[in-house]
């Protein structure tokens, strides 16, 4: 193996664990407060598929909701920043982000409200989605995380 690709899976690695602590912590916060929904995150949603979003904020369907972003945060987290069966948490990733990133598209034109900071068509969303995309493309955890010691306890069972 050469030096830049040394480099290349160290740089991965770096993403993937940095992208992994940030979806843990979103979980673990929203997990522990009480307060906290994502309501109001939906009912402001605006753009094409603001009908899509107003449909999940129903008294019946919020808390199914809410429940299922605090998990798919949690499956992201844990399987980025442990380095194991991190294909399914960048693909659960991307989806999550496609969702942020729908519910409040950086348009032009589009009054943007319930985001940080103002932006043009590309907004932190969309950019960790395309890094999820290649986390999911250059999967690291073999180099470094869980998925390299199970690797290498299977190998020393074989033999």
């Amino acid at each position: 193996m050469n030096l830049n690709q040394n480099k290349l899976k160290a740089s991965v690695t770096l993403l993937r664990i940095f992208i992994g602590w940030h979806f843990l912590f979103e979980g673990v916060v929203k997990m522990y407060n009480p307060e906290w929904t994502s309501f109001g995150y939906l009912a402001t949603a605006q753009g094409p598929f603001d009908w899509f979003f107003a449909m999940l904020i129903g008294d019946a369907t919020i808390g199914w909701v809410n429940t299922l972003n605090i998990i798919a945060l949690m499956l992201v987290g844990f399987t980025f920043t442990l380095g194991i069966f991190e294909r399914v948490g960048a693909i659960v990733g991307a989806g999550l982000l496609a969702m942020y990133f729908l519910a409040h598209p950086p348009f032009p034109g589009l009054t943007q409200m319930n985001v940080e900071g103002s932006y043009w068509i590309v907004n932190k969303n969309l950019i960790e989605l395309v890094a999820c995309i290649v986390i999911y493309q250059l999967p690291t955890g073999s180099y470094f995380g869980l998925d390299h010691l199970r690797k290498n306890k299977l190998k020393t069972q074989e033999q």
